[in-house]
C-alpha cells in the first residue's frame, strides 16, 4: 500500500490570528499614535496579551529593546512551554531573574544563544542582527542559502554569524535596511521596530511544510535528488548540528499542481535509501495543502533526437530493436530547453528499453535513431536515456563546433592552420580530408574509435563568461565513431582543455 504524507503548506499559528480590526486598531498607549509606521504592530500585540508597556502607561516605542524582553516577548508570541524547563546555565541569569523562564525555554528551543563568556547579557540591547536570527528562528522561517539571495548591503557578508538570516527576511520582504546599501547590523532595535518585525513575520512568512526523517521512514535526511518541479515548490535544506538538531527539508508550496520529490537518506546501520513522492500541491479554503504520495512509478521521459537545422519532420515511427512494432505516429515535440538543442525533437519513452525510431521528413528522407531506456538510480523518477543519429560521414567547419563557447578566438578559429593526425591506424576508424585553404573537414565513418586532430594554431576559449567559467585553450578536435544497436554514428568535437593557474 503506498504511503501518503498529508502536510498542510500554510501552517496556521493559533497564536497568530488577529483579533478584529477594531481590537487592533485601538490606541493602547498615549505615546503609540495611530500615525506611526509601528502603530498597528503594537496595538495588536498588545490586544493579544504579547507585549505591554511601563507602570506609567506608556510603551516607550523609541527604547532600545533589550535581550530578556525580546525572549520574552518571542516565547509568548510562539506560545514556548514555560513550564518544564531546564536551566540554561547562563552565568548572569538566575532562577529568580523575570525572564528566566522564557530565556531557558528559548535557549532549549535552539532559538537564543549566549555570549562566549557564558553571559546572556539579558539587560543588553537586542542588535538588528540578532533580532533577525531570533525571528528566523522562532518563526522556522526557510533556511534560504545566502548565496542564493541577491545581496543589496555592503555590511553584511557570508562569513557574519546573523549575515544569512537577515537576508533571509530581506528576502521575504519582512525587513528593509537602514539606507539602500546597508543594513546596520549592529545597530540597536527598539521596541516600536521590534513589534513591527515580529508583525511583518507572521503575515510574511509563507506557506511551508518540514519534512524529518521519520515522515519518510528513515533514521537520516541526505538531501533532495535532482527537483525538477522549481515552479511547484521550493526545497530548502537545513542541516542540522550532530548531537543538537537534525537535518530536515522545508517545502515551500508556490502554486497548485501536480510533480515529483526525490529524497536520499540513511539507516542507522549505515544503509543509504532513497524514495520518491508524487506531488500535488492544492489550496483547500484559501490555504496551499500539500500531499505527498510515495511510489515506485517511473514517468514517461523525453528522448531527444538530434534534427539539423531546416529539416522538416513528417512522421516518427517507433519500433524495439528486436523488431516488435510499436507506433508509426509517435508524438513529437521540441525539446525543452534543460535536455536538448532547440532544433532538436523530443519523443516520450513509457518503458524502459531499447528501441529505433525513424524520423520520416517531408523531403522523403529517412534517418534511422537507437534509442536506450533504462530504469534510473537513486529513486529518480525518469529513465536514463541515451540517443544516436544514423550518420555514417559528417562535414562539418570547425567554426560550427564552437557554437556553445560562449567566447572563443574567432581570428585563430578561421585559421587554424595545419592540421596533424595523432592516432595511429586513423584510417581504420574513419576517412578524413580536408577541403584545401578552408577549414572543412570531410569524415566517413570506417568502425568504432576516436582519433584525435591537433592544430597548428591553439584556440582560447571558455565555455562560460570568464569571470563565472574557466577558460581554456582548444588544442584540436576528435572524430568518433560509435555503434548503437546497429546503428552507426560520426561526430566531431573539440578538445578542451582547462587552464587552472595563472
Amino acid at each position: 500500500m503506498k504511503k501518503i504524507i498529508m502536510i498542510i503548506g500554510a501552517i496556521i499559528l493559533t497564536l497568530s490570528l488577529p483579533l478584529s480590526s477594531t481590537a487592533a486598531s485601538t490606541q493602547r498607549f498615549p505615546d503609540v499614535a495611530p500615525s506611526h509606521h509601528f502603530a498597528e504592530a503594537v496595538n495588536d500585540f498588545a490586544a493579544r496579551n504579547i507585549i505591554g508597556g511601563y507602570p506609567d502607561g506608556t510603551f516607550k516605542p523609541g527604547n532600545p529593546i533589550t535581550r530578556g524582553q525580546a525572549a520574552a516577548i518571542i516565547a509568548k508570541l510562539t506560545k514556548l512551554d514555560m513550564t518544564k524547563i531546564k536551566n540554561p546555565g547562563f552565568k548572569d541569569v538566575s532562577i529568580a531573574n523575570g525572564y528566566y523562564k522564557a530565556i531557558a525555554a528559548l535557549a532549549e528551543a535552539g532559538i537564543i544563544s549566549g555570549y562566549g563568556d557564558g553571559r546572556y547579557g539579558p539587560n543588553d540591547y537586542v542588535t538588528r542582527g540578532q533580532f533577525a536570527s531570533i525571528l528566523v528562528k522562532a518563526f522556522d522561517l526557510p533556511r534560504y542559502d545566502f548565496h542564493s539571495i541577491k545581496n543589496p548591503f555592503r555590511d553584511i557578508h557570508v562569513s557574519q554569524s546573523h549575515g544569512e538570516n537577515i537576508l533571509i527576511l530581506y528576502k521575504l520582504g519582512i525587513t528593509t535596511g537602514t539606507s539602500s546599501n546597508t543594513f546596520g547590523i549592529n545597530a540597536a532595535v527598539t521596541r516600536g521596530q521590534a513589534a513591527k518585525l515580529m508583525k511583518a513575520t507572521e503575515e510574511k512568512k509563507p506557506s511551508m511544510v518540514t519534512l524529518e526523517a521519520e515522515d519518510v521512514g528513515m533514521d537520516k535526511i541526505d538531501g533532495v535528488i535532482r527537483q525538477t518541479d522549481t515552479d511547484l515548490y521550493e526545497s530548502v535544506m537545513v542541516y542540522g548540528k550532530p548531537g543538537y538538531t537534525k537535518t530536515k527539508i522545508q517545502l515551500i508550496p508556490l502554486k497548485e499542481g501536480k510533480g515529483t520529490l526525490n529524497v536520499s537518506g540513511r539507516m542507522l546501520t549505515g544503509a543509504s535509501i532513497e524514495k520518491g513522492y508524487h506531488v500535488q500541491v492544492e489550496k483547500v479554503s484559501g490555504v496551499l495543502k500539500l500531499r505527498l504520495q510515495e511510489t515506485d512509478d517511473y514517468l514517461p521521459t523525453e528522448a531527444p533526437l538530434e534534427i539539423s537545422a531546416g529539416e522538416k519532420i513528417q512522421n516518427i515511427s517507433l519500433s524495439t530493436v528486436d523488431g516488435k512494432f510499436i507506433s508509426d505516429n509517435i508524438v513529437f515535440k521540441n525539446c525543452p530547453s534543460t535536455i536538448s538543442k532547440p532544433d532538436n525533437m523530443c519523443i516520450k519513452i513509457d518503458q524502459p528499453g531499447e528501441y529505433i525510431a525513424t524520423v520520416h521528413f517531408v523531403t522523403g528522407a529517412e534517418v534511422r535513431y537507437a534509442i536506450e531506456a533504462k530504469l534510473p538510480k537513486n529513486a529518480y523518477f525518469y529513465y536514463e536515456i541515451q540517443t544516436m543519429r544514423e550518420r555514417l560521414s559528417y562535414t562539418f567547419d570547425i567554426e560550427d563546433l564552437f557554437e556553445d563557447y560562449h567566447y572563443f578566438d574567432q581570428e585563430v578559429v578561421k585559421n587554424i592552420g595545419k592540421h596533424t593526425i595523432l592516432t595511429d591506424s586513423a584510417e581504420t576508424i574513419a576517412t578524413i580530408t580536408r577541403t584545401p585553404g578552408t577549414n572543412i573537414f570531410h569524415t566517413t565513418a570506417k568502425s568504432n574509435g576516436s582519433v584525435t586532430i591537433q592544430f597548428e594554431k591553439l584556440v582560447w576559449g571558455s565555455y562560460h563568461e570568464i569571470s563565472d567559467g574557466m577558460p581554456g585553450i582548444v588544442r584540436g578536435i576528435s572524430i568518433d565513431v560509435q555503434e548503437m544497436y546497429g546503428i552507426i554514428n560520426i561526430s566531431a568535437s573539440t578538445i578542451f582543455e582547462g587552464q587552472y593557474g595563472p
